[in-house]
């Protein structure tokens, strides 16, 4: 099972997410109201902080063309996004699409993530989650109140391709707690 440490905020727990064996980290950018936000140059450090066998994910609620350009040029891996942006050109990177449970399957993306409240820590509806697992042309990441004591259960009854947290296993927002990573992760590879 693949895992993303997702919400990250300081290159300590961008490393220690690596060396637990979590296959991908997040980092939100141009999301207003987050609590987990950081500015591109903070993006970039945590980014640099990692291993080329992570993939780095750049996740944002942006709808501006010229923030999603400035995230871009970090040169993540992946950007998560939410706006239903429209990419006439390859832009470089795996496009990820954020949806929620009444939302249709996006076709124009390398993968979906199913987060009903957005990277609030939020409950998924594990049935929809699995409804649309099997209906998906690319993989599926489950994300969404996942939690060390929850998640292999999750992973039981859904069986995404991956899942992410960061509400799950923090100390305060943005502030990973390495016991909580440690324990996520461990459940997920049980699972």
């Amino acid at each position: 099972m693949r895992v993303k440490i997702c919400g990250i905020t300081r290159p300590d727990d961008a490393r220690f997410a690596e060396q637990e064996g979590a296959d991908a980290i997040g980092v939100i950018l141009s999301s207003p109201g987050s609590k987990r936000e950081v500015s591109p140059k903070r993006a970039q450090e945590i980014f640099e902080a990692v291993g080329p066998f992570i993939t780095k994910v750049a996740v944002t609620h942006t709808g501006s063309e010229s923030e999603l350009s400035t995230i871009i040029a970090l040169n993540p891996d992946a950007i998560q996004i939410f706006h239903p942006f429209v990419f006439g050109k390859d832009p470089g990177v795996q496009i990820i699409r954020a949806i929620g449970k009444d939302d249709p399957l996006p076709s124009a993306c390398d993968a979906i993530i199913i987060d009903e409240s957005h990277g609030g820590g939020k409950d998924f509806d594990l049935s929809a989650a699995r409804s649309a697992v099997q209906r998906a042309k690319v993989p599926v990441i489950l994300a969404g109140g996942l939690t060390p004591g929850n998640v292999e259960e999750a992973i039981q009854q859904v069986r995404p391709y991956a899942v992410d947290v960061a509400t799950g296993v923090e100390l305060s927002p943005g502030i990973k707690d390495h016991r909580k990573v440690r324990a996520f992760i461990a459940a997920c590879r049980r699972a």
